[in-house]
């Protein structure tokens, strides 16, 4: 099973996909600390999801260019790479979150509802370009985390 995770600054979006690789599914979102909890709670939740592979969202601007949101997503997949012997991958996740958001009012959900749940709805947009990649290219997308 494979795990898209939208990292942002306060909240973690956690998505799964089916066991046929065809659904993304919304799991859960994380409040991050300081502290590091919050890997403690996605590592619990990876284990639960029995997951094999694992996506970060890399938040590059729309020319490419890596700013301090990716730099802060690299040292967050580092992070949990170092904590868990999974593969980890960057996949870009430009749009994703305006994705999210249309999805989540094409479905009836009012801006103030959707802050709860758009970190997952942005996860779970993350997994669908990564399952449709694969079924494309029959490739596994993103840069593995080193």
């Amino acid at each position: 099973m494979s795990v898209a995770i939208d990292a942002g600054g306060r909240r973690i979006g956690v998505a799964r996909c089916d066991s046929d690789r065809i659904l993304a599914l919304p799991v859960a979102t994380v409040t991050t600390d300081r502290y590091g909890g919050h890997l403690d709670e996605l590592l619990d939740i990876i284990a639960e999801l029995d997951a094999v592979d694992i996506f970060v969202g890399l938040p590059a601007h729309l020319s490419g260019a890596e700013g301090a949101s990716a730099q802060a997503a690299r040292r967050f997949a580092k992070a949990l790479r170092n904590r868990i012997g999974l593969p980890i991958r960057m996949v870009d996740e430009r749009l994703t979150t305006v994705q999210a958001h249309a999805h989540l009012s094409e479905a009836g959900r009012s801006t103030r509802n959707r802050r709860s749940v758009i970190d997952q709805a942005s996860a779970v947009v993350l997994l669908e370009h990564v399952l449709e990649a694969e079924r494309r290219t029959g490739e596994i997308p993103g840069q593995l985390v080193k």
